[in-house]
């Protein structure tokens, strides 16, 4: 909350010899601060404000909050009235320029009374935001009166509230322009206290983000280890001189270093993939893609590294053709059924099957392995999290493997969740839309 002593500001800030008027003015920064503390964000706030202001200076026809973007280099105004604001958003003042400029420059506010005077402020406006203003108000003419004050806190400068008339009668008086100020000075506040949050919240996710990375290069170093080390030790034990292995220990020596050098394949690839996504890289290569074809082609591939289960692939003769990615929607596939296999320790039947329906498709891939706890389910394919095992059994990985599948799903449109009970297995479902300009069906 704000805490903003509106009646000291007025008074220390405003010299109005009607007292009545005074009055009015004092109930109306009363309602602003009141409007600043509401929970909205900057832009809403200020929208907000302005529609108060609207109805507390009379003369002002139209009104804008013009702040400085110190990266641009340029003043971009965030809420108004009486402008068409989508249209004024394309307007590019640079420091100096036309009245806004100079207010800001000069940290002074400023009442230019007649139209000479405005015309004369603003003589230095490039004509591109000319034209910008003009599309934005619906009108070519210049404004008649404009009252203009800056809006900082301290010497840190944060931009410019401008109010103008259009066509009268009515125009500014010198009574108005301490009380706008104390309204900037409010607008100061707020955007200041706004900042301030985000510099907080910026820092906290900052260190949060340190903080799971030394945690991801703690596990990833672990599960790399752990490989490495098998590999290592078997391939010594391959080596050693003066031990006569027989051909069937040699055979489960070799099968464990290419299973353990799998694993590592996989863990780097899904470090890269995940890489990938977080720089916004996922580039897809659409063409027509029959999934059952995929679907065989990887369980097969999975299958033959895991003996200990059956995997059973079943899509329906009508199942259409899509549009996608083989390359990414195969990565898809590999991730579940590898993770299936991984969380099935004891073997057992993984099943994978296709579902036409009426705006879309399901793949389906069921496991009978140890299942999901409800608690695991919702963070499940968030990047880095690790069902908890029930059981006494280290199951290597990265936490990437399902994140990884629901960006490659999303990015084609559709959607992935799961299902699961402990103890009884695992239902993956992948959602992609059909595409309407293929009637074709698979064989």
């Amino acid at each position: 909350m704000m805490a903003v002593d509106v009646q000291k500001l007025t008074t220390d800030s405003l010299e109005v010899s009607d007292p009545e008027r005074l009055q009015d003015q004092l109930y109306a920064l009363t309602e602003i601060a009141k409007t600043l503390t509401l929970p909205l964000e900057l832009p809403e706030l200020l929208e907000a404000v302005m529609e108060k202001i609207a109805g507390v200076i009379e003369p002002a026809e139209v009104g804008a909050v013009m702040l400085w973007d110190q990266p641009a280099g340029l003043f971009r105004p965030v809420a108004t009235f009486g402008y068409d604001l989508e249209i004024l958003q394309e307007i590019g003042l640079r420091a100096g320029e036309s009245i806004t400029g100079k207010v800001f420059d000069a940290g002074v506010g400023s009442l230019l009374r007649t139209p000479e005077q405005v015309a004369q402020a603003m003589a230095d406006m490039r004509p591109s935001n000319r034209a910008v203003m003009a599309r934005s108000l619906g009108v070519e003419t210049l404004p008649r009166c404009t009252l203009a004050a800056p809006i900082a806190v301290g010497e840190k400068k944060l931009g410019v509230l401008v109010l103008e008339t259009l066509r009268g009668p009515q125009v500014f008086s010198d009574i108005e322009l301490p009380f706008l100020q104390t309204i900037a000075d409010l607008i100061a506040l707020a955007i200041d206290r706004s900042q301030l949050a985000e510099q907080a919240d910026a820092i906290r996710q900052e260190k949060q983000a340190e903080r799971m990375r030394s945690e991801i290069m703690a596990v990833l170093s672990h599960e790399l280890r752990m490989p490495l080390t098998a590999i290592q030790g078997y391939a010594s034990a391959l080596l050693l001189e003066d031990v006569q292995w027989s051909e069937e220990k040699r055979q489960e020596f070799l099968h464990q270093i290419d299973e353990e050098s799998h694993n590592m394949q996989i863990m780097l690839k899904d470090i890269l993939d995940s890489a990938l996504i977080d720089v916004e890289q996922l580039a897809l290569e659409r063409e027509p893609v029959r999934l059952s074809y995929i679907a065989r082609d990887v369980a097969g591939e999975v299958q033959r590294r895991s003996v200990g289960h059956q995997i059973l692939v079943d899509f329906p003769n009508d199942f259409p053709i899509l549009e996608a990615d083989p390359r990414w929607i195969k990565q898809v596939f590999r991730n579940i059924l590898d993770n299936a296999v991984k969380y099935s320790p004891d073997g057992g039947l993984i099943v994978m099957r296709g579902e036409v329906r009426l705006t879309d498709v399901v793949v389906i891939v069921a496991d009978q392995g140890i299942g999901i706890s409800p608690e695991d389910l919702i963070p499940l394919f968030e990047k880095y999290f690790r069902v908890k095992s029930t059981v006494k059994l280290h199951i290597s990985g990265t936490g990437l493997g399902l994140p990884i599948a629901r960006a490659i799903v999303e990015a084609h449109g559709g959607r992935i969740w799961a299902e699961s009970k402990v103890g009884e297995g695992t239902t993956v479902y992948i959602s992609l839309p059909r595409p309407v300009a293929f009637d074709e069906t698979e064989d």
